[in-house]
């Protein structure tokens, strides 16, 4: 565990930016106390994610990692978006869902505005692009959405749930 959060202390250092206003002993100490949380984080690391905080939330005590690899993270590509668009497809099944898999983890998928926030702090999926947590009037109707940055600017996007590309995986957001 010591060296996973010596990594998550040099990715907040190098990243400084991401969360100027944040004190690294703090969020420490709440690992630490923590050690099932950090287990979570270790997920995200080791699907690709590399989380890092971006947000602390003061009036619940509560730090946002949110997954700030460069493109969508490789070990959470070529998934439709949902359990219910798995099934749905009779042919060429990918191996998982987004939200399977979010779940497996111990995560949630970002949503929109969460998404719009994270590329503001750089640039995030410039060459993929993530699924993100639809709103039931959309999903019912067969789609979702997902975002990417292109031309200097945040795109938000919907297609069939079933669908999945190889450049297309999700990120997400862990509260500690």
């Amino acid at each position: 565990m010591e060296e996973f959060i010596k990594l998550l202390k040099d990715r907040f250092e190098e990243n400084i930016n991401r969360h100027p206003n944040l004190n690294w002993n703090e969020l420490e100490k709440k690992l630490i106390d923590n050690p099932k949380k950090v287990d979570v984080l270790k997920k995200m690391e080791e699907t690709g994610g590399e989380p890092d905080v971006v947000f602390y939330d003061s009036k619940n005590n509560e730090f946002h990692f949110f997954d700030c690899s460069t493109e969508s993270p490789i070990g959470r590509r070529s998934l439709c978006y949902d359990n219910e668009a798995l099934e749905s497809r009779k042919e060429h099944k990918p191996k998982n869902s987004a939200i399977n898999l979010a779940k497996s983890i111990g995560v949630e998928l970002l949503t929109e505005e969460q998404y719009v926030f994270l590329q503001s702090l750089g640039n995030f999926d410039t060459k993929t692009s993530s699924w993100l947590s639809t709103e039931n009037t959309v999903r019912k109707l067969g789609g979702a959405i997902f975002g990417d940055k292109r031309y200097n600017r945040v795109f938000i996007y919907h297609n069939g749930a079933e669908s999945y590309y190889a450049a297309r995986g999700f990120r997400s957001c862990f509260k500690v």
